[in-house]
């Protein structure tokens, strides 16, 4: 992917899953947007796209984020958003385990009260090890927690897989934090 299609990505993330309005798109309540009104709204706003640069940021893009509509006629993000939209996401059974990068300096947080979905509207978690340290990475000395899924849908707490193979919860609590592994 080339840097021009890399910072539309990251545009594309901003807008479809925190601020639409940023450019004047509606979503609708399962997080569609009109993939012609996307176009029609980055370009008013300079960004000089059509719809073969946003099929290959789709495509192309190795966090898989995006989904265009089987008809090909909307766009919508996987998961991370902080606006409130339905996935229309069914209950799934977890691994054993499952993994979460983040920080270093964020830990004393995390010990105290475990992994909480902040302003998105779940908690993140990735199937590997790898991929929860390069999210980790993004943000500081990366540290990779442990999380014992399977445990915590025994007691109760659901899990959700993202089309892009992301697993989502709404809570992970300190005492499911089985290990900690650093950078």
């Amino acid at each position: 992917m080339s840097k021009y299609e890399q910072r539309l990505s990251r545009l594309m993330s901003l807008v479809l899953r925190h601020n639409p309005g940023s450019i004047g798109l509606t979503l609708d309540e399962n997080g569609w947007a009109n993939l012609n009104d996307l176009i029609e709204r980055l370009n008013a706003q300079g960004k000089h796209v059509d719809r073969a640069i946003i099929e290959r940021v789709v495509q192309e893009n190795d966090k898989q984020r995006f989904r265009l509509s089987d008809d090909g006629l909307r766009i919508r993000a996987n998961q991370g958003h902080s606006i409130d939209i339905d996935l229309k996401l069914t209950p799934k059974s977890p691994p054993k385990w499952l993994y979460h990068g983040t920080a270093d300096k964020t830990m004393p947080a995390i010990v105290r009260e475990g992994l909480t979905k902040q302003s998105r509207q779940h908690v993140h978690l990735s199937p590997d090890r790898m991929t929860a340290k390069k999210v980790g990475a993004r943000h500081g000395k990366p540290v990779v927690l442990e999380v014992a899924a399977q445990l915590m849908e025994q007691h109760g707490h659901r899990f959700y897989q993202s089309e892009n193979g992301v697993w989502l919860t709404d809570h992970v609590p300190p005492d499911y934090l089985n290990q900690r592994f650093t950078g």
